[in-house]
């Protein structure tokens, strides 16, 4: 009778058991998972940002002389198909994106972290380059061979292309985060631990002032 008794309670046991297994094995959205995998990589932790900052070389900023934005992008590169480097970030960067035959964004919602504005027309949304293309220019790549700043100017592995409102692009230009930073203050860890990635991974050189500001950027970090 004991043996029955046990045998009961643990059959009871088991199905109170499985429920619960599969809701937490349960597995995620498609469309989580795959923003999870555009990002996978991309942000490095404050504490190794902090250790590449002070590997990279501090010089004085190059002269401006020579550069035009087809130095480094005559246009966007291709990635996949018919779709270009442009493309392919408004996708993996926007919910419910629709694309044309054309592989052209025609609708969907995108969210700009620099000024914390979401935004539902393509039109109002830019590509932007973390490390300004000018801005590298002055920081070593303007040695660099065509081919190397084309790859520059078009990296998806990097955290250097992010989607972005208009507005906050044009505010930005070309200036470093000496002298812009994004409005979102919650974001200027993001900001500045991806600056230094990219800095870091090209080799480019970076001024005391940027070094100073990217440094007190670093601060907000797990705040």
């Amino acid at each position: 009778m004991i043996f029955l008794r046990r045998a009961v309670l643990m059959a009871v046991l088991a199905l109170l058991v499985i429920p619960i297994t599969e809701v937490v094995a349960a597995p995620q959205p498609a469309a989580a998972q795959s923003g999870a995998r555009a990002h996978a990589g991309a942000q490095v932790s404050a504490a190794r940002a902090r250790r590449m900052l002070a590997q990279l070389r501090v010089a004085r900023p190059l002269s401006l002389r020579g550069y035009t934005h087809r130095r480094f992008q005559p246009r966007w590169g291709r990635h996949k198909g018919r779709c270009d480097v442009r493309e392919t970030v408004l996708a993996r960067d926007g919910r419910r994106v629709r694309r044309n035959a054309a592989c052209h964004p025609v609708k969907g919602v995108w969210y700009s972290p620099y000024d914390g504005r979401r935004l539902k027309s393509e039109r109002m949304v830019d590509v932007d380059h973390v490390v300004p293309l000018a801005y590298a220019w002055r920081s070593g790549a303007k040695r660099w061979s065509q081919a190397r700043r084309r790859a520059f100017a078009n990296d998806l592995t990097r955290p250097e292309l992010v989607t972005v409102s208009h507005s906050a692009n044009i505010a930005k230009g070309g200036q470093g985060p000496q002298s812009w930073r994004p409005r979102r203050r919650a974001y200027w860890c993001r900001y500045a631990t991806s600056w230094i990635t990219v800095k870091h991974h090209y080799r480019l050189f970076v001024t005391r002032s940027e070094r100073v500001a990217l440094s007190n950027m670093l601060r907000t970090c797990g705040r």
